[in-house]
């Protein structure tokens, strides 16, 4: 065989192995409706889909990203933020008053205090779970971070649809989590999945949202307090 010829043999395999490595994309669609009877459609953002292989753990990145969940007119931004475990996040103030920012319930636990305009703290989350985030003192903001042991997850755009990039072949176990849905039927949508070369997409996802808005507590288990604007407190100094 002329060298020339084995030459682009070779290249042709060497791409091709290549590309397996790396794995498919996969995509997704999510379909969500409200609990009424006729179940009218809503916007799909925010669902989160993710692969946990079955034949051992999850590749670990060493780079791990520095993320943000910032706070700005009462809020946090942005709502959702989903990362790999290790990942350590920021919580800066950019309001003109205190915030005091905690996670007492799932997830990561933890109390940053009250801290001043300006002023960053931060967070690492050490383990998988959904932490729900709360400032105790404006009732009103929450947040929720997802922290995930798996770089194969995707988050819906608003249209509902979800891609998961570089999957490599073999058996996994799909979940899926939205924070309008009732864990019950978020668990019912657990199953295992095998992914191959073939592999293109992982069909349409059917959720209900009929959660009704929780109320929550303080970080010490009581009612909040009524607003206090004038109170310096909370205000910057």
């Amino acid at each position: 065989m002329p060298a020339l010829h084995r030459a682009w043999i070779c290249a042709i395999l060497l791409c091709t192995a290549s590309a397996f490595a790396q794995g498919v994309t996969l995509s997704a669609r999510v379909a969500v409706v409200n609990g009424e009877p006729q179940g009218k459609a809503v916007e799909a953002g925010n669902v989160i889909i993710w692969l946990s292989p079955n034949d051992g753990p999850s590749p670990v990145s060493d780079k791990l990203p520095h993320a943000r969940l910032t706070q700005r007119n009462k809020s946090f931004d942005p709502h959702l933020l989903v990362i790999p475990v290790g990942s350590v996040v920021e919580f800066p103030n950019r309001d003109p008053f205190f915030h005091n920012v905690f996670s007492l319930f799932e997830g990561k636990r933890f109390d940053l205090g009250l801290y001043e305009a300006g002023s960053t703290r931060q967070v690492t989350f050490s383990k998988p779970g959904i932490s729900f985030i709360f400032c105790n003192i404006h009732a009103e903001m929450s947040a929720v971070i997802v922290a995930l042991d798996t770089p194969y997850y995707g988050v819906s755009n608003q249209h509902g649809d979800v891609v998961i990039a570089n999957v490599p072949a073999g058996q996994y176990t799909q979940r899926v989590w939205y924070e309008d849905a009732l864990p019950e039927a978020l668990n019912a949508m657990t199953k295992e999945i095998t992914v191959s070369e073939r592999s293109f997409t992982l069909g349409v996802l059917r959720i209900t949202a009929n959660r009704l808005p929780q109320s929550h507590k303080n970080k010490y288990g009581r009612d909040y307090d009524p607003p206090a604007p004038d109170n310096p407190a909370y205000q910057h100094p």
